[in-house]
């Protein structure tokens, strides 16, 4: 990794502003990205070294501060927990679809993966979804019941993922994954009792008066503090992230955090991290292995279908359809997958495909949404 190399990564991360400038496409800015890894990295013109040591490390702090993010996307306000029970019920409704889709995909395509599989089709991205129901100005109880559903798939399936993936070492990456959690319940109740103390607000008025960012340093110190924890007891930093980010929104993150957090993540690190992930993606497999394609449509077809399946519980058709959205789980699975040298060649391109069907799904949906709740919808869906 060099500064040219730095340059030209954060260069093509710009791909993805540009593949999503048009808000009437619903294109995610990640898809730009991704296109962009790949042409320039191992499928396309190999310029991209994503084994180089630096180049990783980067990538393994954008993946953190990306699920951080996607954590604090989490609703856990009281309106959402009024509405948790059929939220609950649906999302337990769809992971048993996935399951059984999950384990049929990977019996006839043969990769053994079935439990990885269900997990991908139940998952939901928050942090995809909520900004399409925001945008769109969406309200009633049918956009809670949704929010709550995405809350509980997204969280479920997050924890999940790394188990799933690795099964080999499950008790292993159990107990990681309890030793973070329980850091993260430890953030939790020390924010908590700053809050209520008005530590924090003291500390954020000078803070703010002196530029001293206070906040910021914390956040970033507390963040990258539980993901030490993950590596050293061998668990995906994402667990690390996800987890910190969710105690953040348990006691509320400051906006000016927020929008802090949000230029380090979406203006360096994150497109790092999708561009790297990108030039890791080898899509040469899809012209040795066709059927490559037709796994990755399978797994996105089949996700679309499961959450759909929920109009037979009373959610309205074009809200099921956008619960489907996913892009954090499976972006993770991927990373662990291939780090690890589980994935066989090409199944990871497969799962990113899938992703994009259902992205697709969603994007058509959230038109169909507007109405169904009775207000226009023009969202614009650029959110990672």
């Amino acid at each position: 990794m060099t500064f040219s190399t730095l340059a030209l990564v954060l260069g093509l991360g710009l791909a993805g502003p540009a593949l999503a400038w048009r808000a009437n496409w619903h294109v995610p800015v990640i898809v730009g990205e991704l296109l962009a890894g790949v042409l320039f990295g191992t499928t396309g013109f190999g310029v991209l070294h994503p084994d180089d040591p630096v180049f990783t490390f980067l990538a393994d702090m954008g993946f953190a501060l990306v699920m951080f993010v996607a954590g604090t996307h989490v609703p856990v306000n009281r309106s959402v927990r009024s509405a948790l029970a059929p939220g609950l019920l649906r999302a337990a409704m769809v992971g048993a679809l996935a399951a059984a889709a999950g384990y049929a995909i990977a019996h006839w395509f043969g990769t053994g993966h079935g439990a990885m599989y269900a997990v991908l089709i139940a998952s939901s991205s928050a942090a995809l979804i909520l900004p399409i129901l925001d945008s769109a100005g969406l309200r009633g109880k049918s956009v809670v019941e949704l929010t709550a559903q995405v809350a509980v798939a997204d969280t479920v399936c997050t924890v999940a993922v790394p188990l799933v993936v690795d099964t080999g070492s499950v008790l292993r990456t159990a107990l990681g994954a309890l030793a973070v959690t329980a850091g993260a319940v430890l953030i939790y109740l020390a924010l908590r009792y700053l809050e209520r103390s008005g530590w924090r607000r003291r500390a954020h008025e000078v803070s703010q008066r002196r530029k001293f960012a206070l906040e910021l340093r914390i956040s970033l110190a507390l963040l990258f503090g539980l993901v030490a924890l993950a590596t050293r007891t061998h668990v995906s930093v994402m667990i690390a992230g996800f987890a910190t980010g969710l105690a953040v929104a348990g006691v509320g993150e400051p906006r000016r955090v927020a929008r802090q957090l949000f230029a380090i993540s979406d203006g360096f690190l994150a497109p790092l991290f999708f561009v790297w992930l990108g030039a890791r993606l080898s899509l040469r497999e899809f012209g040795h292995q066709p059927r490559l394609i037709l796994l990755g449509m399978a797994l996105g077809v089949a996700a679309v279908l499961a959450h759909a399946a929920m109009r037979l519980l009373g959610q309205p058709l074009a809200f099921a359809t956008l619960a489907a959205a996913q892009i954090g789980v499976p972006v993770a699975a991927v990373t662990i997958g291939t780090q690890s040298h589980i994935l066989v060649a090409g199944e990871g391109a497969a799962i990113m495909l899938g992703v994009l069907i259902t992205i697709a799904a969603a994007a058509l949906a959230s038109g169909r949404a507007g109405h169904a709740a009775g207000t226009p919808a023009t969202p614009e869906v650029t959110e990672r």
